[in-house]
């Protein structure tokens, strides 16, 4: 049987001074263990939603549910929640905010008044399994978007959350560093996190995802395996979402390839070449 992790049930959410709800009637739950993808056009409630989970935001109306229990929003509470729900926002300069790498991964941690001694423990963790010992004494500002995305990811997993919500987290990095953090998540999600992924990449989303959620306009229009969700395409056209190119060219080549062995040949060659980790 599925656990849920976390559940949003007829949640609501508008900004203040917006005329529309930012999340609308939001029914949506997240599997434990799993690797699910977010998709949908800017302003659909992704980042919204990720705000939401982990307290930063405070709904209007409805439940969210984590670990079966109705979030509460008293300041212990939510010091607990964010431990455990971590968020990672597209430009890392949100997230950081102290003078160098290792103090910045140790913020989190003094804010829990951890013993001074467990706080060094747990960021040497830290630096060494996210390949940082060589930054630690580097000046954040001083680092590249790439070195600054891991550091981020750092600062939040050094809590050890049970669930890592990341928004874009490959937006503007080239390839090398695409391969270098999907290897990082690959890591993450095989240690026990679950994780929830925002992107525009469909590709990506197509090879890494074991579960993808379809949002538009604050609500959840179609989730799913992969490819069930891409078979779905009247429904992304219509959302102006489209289907990866990597699903395209697998089905021109299972339509006009009969062979079995030439077919699977050629499905495993394209798959290489948008192989991210």
């Amino acid at each position: 049987m599925q656990e849920w992790l976390l559940e949003f049930e007829q949640v609501y959410y508008t900004y203040s001074g917006a005329k529309e709800s930012a999340i609308n009637n939001l029914n949506f739950k997240i599997p434990a263990k799993k690797r699910c993808a977010l998709i949908g056009q800017n302003g659909c409630g992704k980042t919204t939603l990720f705000l939401l989970a982990n307290g930063l935001y405070k709904l209007d109306k409805g439940k969210i549910i984590w670990q079966r229990k109705p979030l509460k929003y008293d300041r212990k509470s939510l010091v607990k929640l964010r431990q455990q729900v971590g968020v990672v926002f597209q430009d890392p300069e949100q997230q950081l905010v102290a003078s160098t790498v290792e103090e910045d991964i140790s913020y989190g941690l003094c804010n829990l008044g951890l013993p001074e001694i467990k706080i060094q423990q747990l960021v040497e963790q830290a630096l060494i399994e996210f390949d940082l010992i060589e930054l630690a004494q580097r000046p954040v500002h001083h680092l590249s978007l790439g070195q600054k995305k891991r550091v981020s990811i750092a600062d939040v997993m050094v809590l050890k959350p049970e669930l890592l919500l990341l928004d874009e987290p490959t937006a503007y990095l080239d390839r090398l560093h695409t391969r270098k953090l999907m290897t990082t998540l690959q890591n993450i999600h095989a240690a026990g996190t679950t994780i929830v992924m925002a992107s525009h990449d469909l590709d990506l989303v197509y090879r890494w995802a074991d579960w993808i959620f379809v949002m538009d306009r604050g609500r959840l229009v179609l989730e799913g395996k992969p490819q069930d969700v891409f078979n779905q395409r009247e429904i992304l056209e219509k959302l102006q979402l489209g289907v990866p190119l990597i699903y395209e060219m697998l089905s021109a080549v299972d339509e006009i390839t009969k062979d079995p062995a030439i077919l699977e040949q050629l499905q495993q060659r394209i798959l290489n070449e948008f192989l991210y980790f």
